[in-house]
């Protein structure tokens, strides 16, 4: 962190009444955000440093006013200096998803109860589930990121880029898989719907138990990929039938839903969403010096080769066999 930097920090925390507040760091994450936990007393909060120009707090603000709005635990905004990028938030604690799974917490209630919040999102009307100006997940934003694998992980291993009528292909395959997706539902998408950015509010009561993070990228899409998000996480393997009950749990809960075209859409997010974290995986390492992500590239390329079992995903399946076939579905070498 840059003097002028820590100086805007402090100047912010002054305005707010916390300059003499204690400061720790508590988390980064693969963008630009950082977060520090403020001490005062008996008083506490987070800090959100998302600098601008690569960082926006605005659409932070946005969702986590609506979420809590709709009844979910999001943090609370405290203070904003949307300008500086700054925020202060409630402190919802340390209790994610990942810790309590990794102490040995109930695997079955924790993912159930992000389920039932999903259900209760997915069951309102699409104008009460959707706050007003929000971008939807269409062809341009689900393709660009599809594209994050051949565009990263390909030259990883070749030194070079694909060929234009290869990439042509790769797009026009997609592009007819998206259009299966937008005759779906739709729905708000969290997008980063996983036990990393989940928190265990274990004194609240009912969904209000599920600490929701990190949604600043929400969009209007298929109600599909935020469980899918959940379900198939690059980060961790699931127990043993987890993913299924989940998914029955979910059906259930939607009886005059498609189920079929549901869990075709389900396969098809599930494969953009690999694609697109294997090449971001890869990114953060050969572009960011950030290595430690490579540890999931294995896991997640078993995902994407289980989505792409799906018979709707045929031609897919057979481009990834021809263009990035099992070489290249291991973790890439270092760049020197």
């Amino acid at each position: 962190m840059t003097a002028r930097r820590d100086t805007q920090i402090e100047d912010f925390l002054a305005s707010q009444g916390w300059a003499e507040a204690a400061r720790s760091h508590l988390a980064g994450d693969a963008s630009f955000r950082r977060y520090e936990r403020i001490v005062a007393g008996d008083r506490v909060a987070v800090l959100m440093d998302a600098p601008p120009p690569e960082e926006d707090t605005r659409p932070f603000i946005k969702i986590a006013r609506h979420l809590n709005g709709l009844g979910y635990s999001a943090p609370e905004i405290l203070a904003t200096d949307e300008e500086a990028g700054l925020l202060l938030l409630e402190d919802l604690g340390d209790d994610t998803y990942t810790r309590v799974l990794e102490a040995g917490g109930d695997e079955q209630a924790l993912y159930g109860r992000a389920v039932d919040v999903l259900i209760d999102l997915h069951s309102r009307p699409m104008d009460e589930a959707v706050p007003p100006g929000l971008p939807p997940y269409g062809n341009g934003r689900l393709l660009d990121e599809a594209f994050l694998a051949p565009q990263w992980t390909y030259p990883a291993f070749t030194g070079e880029g694909l060929s234009e009528d290869v990439r042509r292909a790769y797009g026009d395959i997609w592009l007819h898989l998206f259009s299966l997706v937008h005759n779906g539902p739709k729905t708000l998408v969290l997008r980063d719907y996983h036990v990393d950015n989940l928190l265990w509010l274990s004194k609240r009561d009912g969904i209000r138990a599920c600490g929701l993070l990190d949604f600043q990228d929400a969009v209007v899409g298929h109600p599909a990929y935020d469980l899918m998000s959940l379900l198939e996480d690059a980060r961790r393997d699931l127990g043993e039938g987890l993913k299924t009950a989940m998914m029955e749990r979910y059906l259930a809960a939607f009886p005059d839903l498609d189920g079929d075209a549901f869990r075709t859409a389900f396969s098809i997010l599930a494969a953009q969403r690999h694609a697109k974290v294997i090449g971001i995986f890869t990114r953060l390492c050969q572009r960011d010096g950030k290595p430690d992500y490579l540890v999931h590239i294995p896991r997640v390329w078993r995902l994407l080769e289980a989505a792409l079992e799906n018979p709707a995903l045929g031609e897919m399946k057979d481009w990834f066999d021809t263009h990035m076939p099992a070489p290249m579905r291991v973790i890439p070498e270092l760049p020197k």
